[in-house]
């Protein structure tokens, strides 16, 4: 287990036994990627509101939770998507993030990439994007990529296959770098950009060849 893992799942033990510094730890380290994931379902506006009542109820059902750290985070995550779909249902309107499940197969990507959105864009940027991505892609690429579930955990979060979670990861970071790649060439080709500066060219060095005249002789002069 890693160490940061490792100090969560101790920090969430602590806390069902009622310590209550170990909760404040839970909350700092799960909310800030708990409440991305709710950002992409319900919007900015009420992501907020939505996360604090997923967070009483986690409060509340701590001590029938078991696990470790990786688990709690499932938990936790599967907590805020109820929380967060009542909220959708009771407004009458649709998640923040559109589209359907009707490209979503059960065939497995052959590789799982859930890492490697992170190598190229920063969360905040990662969430404006994610947003134009179909529900299903989303929220998978949120859950792997965002909140760090494994395969697994993200499949029970939303009820689907491990599988099924891959394969709408895979898709959904391969759409990402298509959009990153398109903002990139944006800004790029926007007015007031400076060009790459080149190096400045050096003519090449002039070898000056000097001539010795030998010494006359007495004879010569």
């Amino acid at each position: 287990m890693l160490g940061d893992d490792a100090e969560l799942t101790a920090a969430v033990h602590a806390a069902q036994d009622g310590d209550e510094n170990a909760f404040r730890t839970v909350y700092r380290a799960v909310q800030p990627r708990l409440l991305g994931y709710v950002r992409t379902l319900v919007g900015e506006a009420d992501a907020e509101d939505v996360a604090s009542e997923a967070w009483l109820q986690i409060a509340r059902d701590l001590d029938r939770f078991s696990g470790d750290a990786d688990r709690f985070r499932g938990w936790a995550a599967r907590i805020a998507r109820n929380r967060a779909l009542d909220h959708i249902r009771m407004r009458g309107r649709r998640p923040a993030i559109g589209g359907d499940e009707s490209e979503l197969t059960g065939r497995a990507a052959e590789t799982d990439t859930a890492g490697e959105a992170m190598e190229a864009l920063s969360t905040g940027d990662t969430l404006a994007l994610i947003a134009q991505l179909p529900q299903d892609q989303a929220e998978a690429v949120v859950l792997r990529v965002v909140v760090g579930l494994d395969a697994k955990s993200a499949a029970h979060t939303l009820g689907k296959r491990p599988g099924a979670v891959r394969t709408a990861a895979h898709r959904g970071l391969k759409r990402l770098g298509e959009l990153l790649a398109d903002r990139t060439g944006r800004a790029e080709d926007a007015p007031g950009s400076v060009p790459p500066q080149r190096s400045p060219h050096r003519p090449p060095a002039t070898t000056v060849s000097v001539t010795r005249t030998p010494p006359r002789t007495q004879e010569e002069m």
